[in-house]
C-alpha cells in the first residue's frame, strides 16, 4: 500500500480517500495482531509441554540418584565393617569425648541403630543448660544409658535465661557439609531422614588420635586389608568431625544433648517451666541414684526451684565423687538430704571426693567418712565450732586434699586436740581469724601444697613456720599466702607478714604466691645473700615461679624487684649464671607476676621479659594511699 500525503488543509475528496485507506489499514491490524496471538500461544504450549517433560526427566533423576547411594551405601566398606569392631571406635571417641553418641547416632539408620543398643556411651552426662531449657532432655539421656551402667553426671545451671541457640540452616548443610568430607560414600544416610536439632553449647575436650585397629581373625576374606584401611579411616574421621566441630567456636560447638523444644507462646509458660525445672530433673536423676558414679551439679546462684536439691537423698553404693556448688553465697533451710542425713542412714561408703559450696550440711553426716579429697565453702550464716570442723577432718584419716573455707567459724566447743593427716598434699584454707587455731592443731607431714589466706590478726608467719615445724618440715612446694581475690583491698593487713626469715627452712619451694603484705622486704628476701640482709645463703633456691599481687610498694620497690630478677636470672648471653654461695645457686625463674602493685613501666616489662620466660604485670588501679572521700 503506498504511502498516502493527505493535502493541508483537507478537502472533501481527500477525508473520502482518507477513510478508505483508514478501512484498510485497520483490517490488516487485526489480522496481525491475530497472527502474532496464535504465535504467542503456540509457544506457550510448546513451553508448558517442554517443562513438564523437564519435570518428569528431573523426578526420574532423583529416584535414579536415590538408587545410586543407596547402591553405593550397600557396596561401601563401612557395611562389611564387623558391629565389633565399630563398637571399638565408637568406644574410642566416648573416651575423647563423652557426648559423642549424640553425633554418632544422628549421622546414618545404622550407626543410630548400634550406638542406641551401648548403654555405656550415654553414660556420662555432660549439660549446660538453663532455667527454660526442657528437663526432658536428662530423664531422654538417662534413658539411653540402661539400667545398670554406672552413671558419670555433671550438669551446670545458669540462672539468667539465655536463648537457647539450635541448628540454623546455614549450619545445618555445613554440618551436612562436614559429614560428607569426612565419611563420603561410606555413610548409609536414609533417603527423607532429618537432621535432629541439637543444642550447641561449649564443652571441652582435648586433642585425641586416631586408634590403629589391627587385631582381625586371619579367616577373613581378601577384603580384610580394605577393612582395615576403612576402619582407621572411620576412626579417624569420627575422631575429625569432634574436631571439626569443636573448632568452630564456643557458639557452635556439638557436645551437648538434642534440644527439646520448647513451649514459647506465652511468656506464662516459661514462667511455669523455670519454677519446675529443679523438681523434674532431680525426679529422675534421684531415682538413678543407685546407679551414680560421679555427680556434679554447679550453678551460679539460688534458682526457683533449688529446694529440689532435698531431694538427693538415698542409697550411692556406686558413688566416688559428689559435688553441689553455687557460685553466690545465700539463705538455704536445713534440707534432710544426702550431706545432712544422720550417720549410718545411706550407703555412701565408696564416697572419695566430696565439694559442698554454699548449701547446706551436717558435720556429724555420714558423707565426711573415708574421704580423699574435700572441699567446703560454708554459708556465712552457718557458724560451725571449729572442734567440729576438725572432726569433719578426723573421719578420714586418709585425706590427700583439702580445702576450707568459713566465713564466721564458731569457737571451739571442747579444747582441740592435735590431729595427723599423714596423707594430705594439698590444703587450702581460707576465711575468718579463728579458723588459726585449726591450722595450729594439725600435723601434716606429707604436705606439698599450702594455700593459707585466712584473715589473721596476728604474723602469720609464726603460724605457717609453727604448722611446718609440728609437721617435720615437710616437702613444700608451693606456698601461697593472702594471695586470694578477696584479700585484694584497700588496705595490707590480710598477710600480716613481718619477716620472710621462714623462708630459708623451704628449699624445695618451687611457687610463691603473696597478696597484700609490703613489697620490698620480699623481693629483697629472695635476692642475693648480703651482709647487710642478714643472709648467707640463698632463700628458696628451688623457686621457679613467683606471683605478686596488692602488695603495697615504696620508692624503691621496682629498683629492688630488677636487683632480685638479676640476681636470680643473670644475662645468658654474656654467659652469666647466678652464683653459688654454699655451694647452692638459685634455679631461674620462669614465671613472674606482679599484679596491683607498683607501676613498673613499660621499659622494666620489657627488660624483665628477657630475663624471664613467661612475664604478667598490671598497674594498680588507683592510690592505695589516698584517703577517699
Amino acid at each position: 500500500m503506498s504511502h498516502f500525503t493527505p493535502p493541508d488543509p483537507p478537502t472533501l475528496a481527500t477525508i473520502a480517500e482518507a477513510k478508505k485507506s483508514l478501512e484498510v489499514q485497520q483490517q490488516s491490524l487485526r489480522e496481525l495482531s491475530e497472527k502474532i496471538q496464535s504465535a504467542q500461544d503456540t509457544l506457550s504450549r510448546y513451553i508448558r509441554e517442554t517443562q513438564y517433560a523437564i519435570t518428569e526427566m528431573e523426578k526420574e533423576r532423583g529416584i535414579l540418584e536415590e538408587k545410586v547411594t543407596i547402591t553405593l551405601a550397600y557396596i561401601s566398606p563401612i557395611k562389611r565393617l564387623p558391629a565389633e569392631l565399630l563398637r571399638e571406635i565408637f568406644y574410642f571417641n566416648f573416651e575423647e569425648y563423652p557426648c559423642c553418641a549424640w553425633v554418632l547416632s544422628a549421622v546414618c539408620r545404622m550407626w543410630r541403630k548400634l550406638v542406641l543398643s551401648m548403654p555405656i556411651l550415654w553414660s556420662k552426662i555432660r549439660l549446660m543448660t538453663n532455667l527454660a531449657s526442657s528437663a526432658e532432655t536428662i530423664r531422654l539421656w538417662l534413658e539411653r544409658s540402661g539400667n545398670s551402667v554406672p552413671l558419670d553426671i555433671e550438669i551446670f545451671l545458669r540462672y539468667s535465661p539465655s536463648p537457647v541457640t539450635a541448628i540454623s540452616s546455614k549450619n545445618r548443610r555445613r554440618v551436612s557439609y562436614v559429614t560428607t568430607q569426612l565419611f563420603g560414600d561410606a555413610l548409609d544416610v536414609g533417603p527423607g531422614q532429618a537432621t535432629p536439632v541439637i543444642q550447641l553449647a561449649p564443652v571441652g575436650g582435648g586433642a585425641g588420635h586416631a586408634a590403629t585397629l589391627v587385631q582381625v581373625p586371619q579367616h577373613h576374606n581378601a577384603h580384610v586389608p580394605q577393612i582395615l584401611h576403612t576402619a582407621n579411616a572411620i576412626a579417624a574421621s569420627a575422631t575429625g568431625l569432634m574436631h571439626t566441630l569443636t573448632a568452630q567456636g564456643p557458639d557452635d560447638v556439638f557436645g551437648m544433648p538434642p534440644l527439646i523444644p520448647s513451649d514459647r507462646s506465652s511468656h506464662n509458660s516459661k514462667t511455669r517451666k523455670a519454677m519446675h525445672w529443679g523438681h523434674i530433673t532431680f525426679y529422675y536423676l534421684v531415682e538413678q541414684m543407685h546407679r551414680w558414679e560421679r555427680f556434679v551439679f554447679r550453678f551460679d546462684k539460688q534458682f526457683s526451684s533449688y529446694a529440689a536439691l532435698g531431694a538427693v537423698e538415698g542409697d550411692a553404693p556406686l558413688l566416688r565423687e559428689f559435688e553441689v556448688s553455687c557460685a553466690e553465697a545465700s539463705f538455704y533451710p536445713n534440707w534432710k538430704w544426702l550431706p545432712s542425713a544422720p550417720p549410718n542412714t545411706h550407703d555412701t561408703s565408696s564416697l572419695r571426693s566430696l565439694t559442698l559450696h554454699y548449701v547446706p550440711f551436717k558435720w556429724t553426716s555420714s558423707v565426711f567418712h573415708n574421704l580423699r579429697t574435700l572441699n567446703l565453702r560454708c554459708l556465712p550464716n552457718v557458724h560451725l565450732a571449729i572442734d567440729r570442723i576438725l572432726y569433719i577432718i578426723n573421719q578420714s584419716p586418709q585425706l590427700e586434699q583439702m580445702s576450707l573455707s568459713f566465713a564466721s567459724p564458731g569457737q571451739p566447743v571442747l579444747p582441740l586436740t592435735p590431729t595427723t593427716c599423714p596423707y594430705l598434699r594439698s590444703f587450702n584454707i581460707s576465711g575468718h581469724y579463728h579458723l588459726t587455731a585449726l591450722v595450729e592443731a594439725l600435723i601434716l607431714p606429707a604436705l606439698e601444697t599450702l594455700v593459707f589466706d585466712v584473715d589473721t590478726r596476728d604474723a602469720v608467719e609464726d603460724t605457717v613456720s609453727a604448722l611446718l615445724a609440728r609437721s617435720g618440715n615437710p616437702p613444700l612446694t608451693r606456698l601461697s599466702l593472702a594471695y586470694g581475690v578477696h584479700n585484694t583491698s584497700f588496705f595490707f593487713s590480710a598477710a600480716g607478714v613481718t619477716s620472710w626469715h621462714f623462708l630459708s627452712e623451704l628449699d624445695q619451694l618451687e611457687i610463691l604466691q603473696v597478696g597484700s603484705t609490703p613489697f620490698e622486704p620480699l623481693v629483697a628476701a629472695l635476692s642475693a645473700p648480703s651482709e647487710d640482709a642478714q643472709q648467707d645463703r640463698w632463700m628458696c633456691p628451688n623457686l621457679t615461679t613467683l606471683c605478686l599481687r596488692a602488695c603495697h610498694t615504696r620508692g624503691d620497690a621496682v629498683a629492688r624487684l630488677v636487683q632480685m630478677v638479676d640476681a636470680r636470672n643473670p644475662d645468658l648471653s654474656n654467659g652469666g649464671a647466678p652464683f653459688a654461695v654454699g655451694g647452692v645457686a638459685p634455679a631461674r625463674l620462669k614465671k613472674l607476676e606482679v599484679h596491683e602493685c607498683s607501676q613498673l613501666g613499660p621499659d622494666v616489662v620489657a627488660w624483665l621479659k628477657t630475663r624471664v620466660d613467661e612475664v604478667s604485670c598490671s598497674d594498680p588501679l588507683f592510690d592505695r594511699w589516698v584517703v577517699l572521700a
